[in-house]
């Protein structure tokens, strides 16, 4: 534990929500649910608007249209929430040369590394205000929630203490004191499964948990859980500010005692590898472009295999049908004695697949046939929304830019208006119409989009 409050974690609120409120005029204090559109859909973020009516994350949008029926349902703009999150981290780098992004927004800070003459609570309070209006200024109107404290456990649990738009440093001390009356479910890695078993030894609070013995904690959850639980129950986290992501990739690979041969025990096995993967991709909170398998043939020779996406992910089905194809490439008819799967291109932790429309297939063996690279793109755009998906820029002709309300029945709805012109007027187009396109960055888009 530090003695003084030199952890900062700062977390924007309902990010991906604020984004699309602040770039579509007319949705501004408006309820607004950004994720899968569909019936099959899932919430990824809902404004404090919408949660009024009791929309939160990972609730299924049709639950959701029910709870909230006139909010607008928009799907993602990851090109739009990849670059707000990184003006967020300029401002943050610019305070402290040690910062740690958890995600697109959220991040750890360490201050005992920035040029601060005083790091008392009065100080650091007073920087958490200009760090929020730096990082207002900057993204044009995104609000976050800074919590300060001794450790990085306090500094998270404080940046949800007085959201939206908070702060809350808690002086060095009192830390105990803050988390006893608090739900246990509020330390990391107690979820669902450890808080059944805690329940049934009485365990409800941080201060029920705080009198257990380690012994009690070790027997009942295994010795690393229960170790590291006995230490935070009492604050204590001695974790450190990482500034530097050291994976470049992440690999799974086996040898065989004997050459196996039929294709369906390899990918088996290849599934396999393909979901270990994924589980450390999402653990590191990740996402990869690129998957690569390895192949060991009976003669010794090694072959491998790469394919890129077009947006990274950490989609167990995405990934294991990838290796999948990139398997029935090779010939493997003379027996393989080494089998593995990679993937690279690492990435901040996006849940993209939030976004899909059928999240429940997700983690199945996939038998679908591969296609080529256009076909692939054009199937990912399919997934992410059908076509002309609801909150989408687009650009017209005549019109100039906008975004997508609504489409189906051979037609579009687009209200043209961007951050900069106030809310737009509504207009129906065919869904045919060549005067209107999707719009991307100029950065970021296609020859055929610009």
């Amino acid at each position: 534990m530090r003695a003084e409050p030199t952890i900062l974690h700062l977390d924007l609120d309902a990010f991906y929500a604020s984004v699309e409120q602040r770039d579509k005029p007319s949705l501004r204090g408006k309820p607004v649910v950004v994720g899968g559109t569909g019936g099959r859909g899932v919430v990824a973020t809902a404004s404090y608007e919408a949660r009024h009516f009791g929309v939160h994350s990972a609730m299924s949008t049709a639950q959701a249209r029910r709870l909230c029926p006139h909010a607008a349902y928009l799907g993602g703009r990851f090109h739009a929430y990849r670059a707000t999150s990184a003006q967020v981290m300029e401002v943050l780098r610019a305070v402290s040369p040690v910062v740690e992004p958890l995600s697109l927004d959220e991040a750890y800070v360490d201050l005992l590394a920035a040029d601060l003459p005083d790091r008392g609570v009065a100080a650091v309070s007073a920087l958490g205000r200009e760090l929020k209006r730096r990082v207002h200024e900057m993204t044009g109107g995104v609000s976050a929630s800074v919590g300060i404290g001794s450790s990085k456990l306090v500094a998270k649990i404080a940046s949800d203490l007085d959201k939206p738009d908070g702060l809350v440093v808690v002086p060095p001390g009192t830390e105990r004191d803050l988390l006893r009356p608090m739900q246990v479910t509020v330390i990391p890695g107690v979820g669902p499964a450890t808080t059944d078993r805690l329940r049934r030894v009485g365990v409800q609070t941080v201060a029920d948990l705080e009198r257990l013995e380690r012994e009690e904690l070790v027997h009942l959850l295994g010795r690393a859980h229960g170790t590291a639980l006995h230490a935070m129950a009492r604050a204590d986290d001695d974790r450190e500010v990482e500034a530097h992501r050291d994976a470049k990739s992440i690999s799974v690979e086996d040898t065989y005692e004997t050459d196996l041969v039929a294709n369906a025990v390899l990918t088996a096995l290849l599934d396999r590898q393909a979901v270990k993967v994924t589980e450390r991709l999402r653990s590191s909170r990740l996402s990869a472009r690129t998957v690569t398998i390895k192949v060991r043939l009976y003669d010794f020779s090694t072959l491998s295999r790469s394919a890129t996406f077009a947006e990274p992910t950490d989609e167990v089905r995405q990934v294991m049908q990838t290796a999948r194809r990139l398997l029935g490439e090779l010939d493997t008819s003379g027996g393989v004695r080494l089998l593995g799967v990679g993937v690279s291109g690492l990435t901040d932790w996006v849940q993209e697949d939030l976004f899909a429309d059928d999240p429940d297939d997700t983690g199945g063996a996939a038998t679908e046939p591969e296609v080529d690279e256009a076909t692939a793109r054009a199937v990912a755009a399919t997934v992410r929304g059908r076509g002309w998906v609801p909150g989408m820029d687009v650009e017209h002709d005549e019109h100039g830019r906008g975004w997508v309300w609504g489409a189906g029945r051979g037609v579009v709805t687009v209200r043209f208006e961007t951050a900069k012109t106030g809310p737009g007027r509504v207009r129906t187009l065919s869904a045919h119409d060549p005067a209107l396109r999707p719009w991307r960055p100029p950065e970021e888009a296609s020859p055929a989009g610009r």
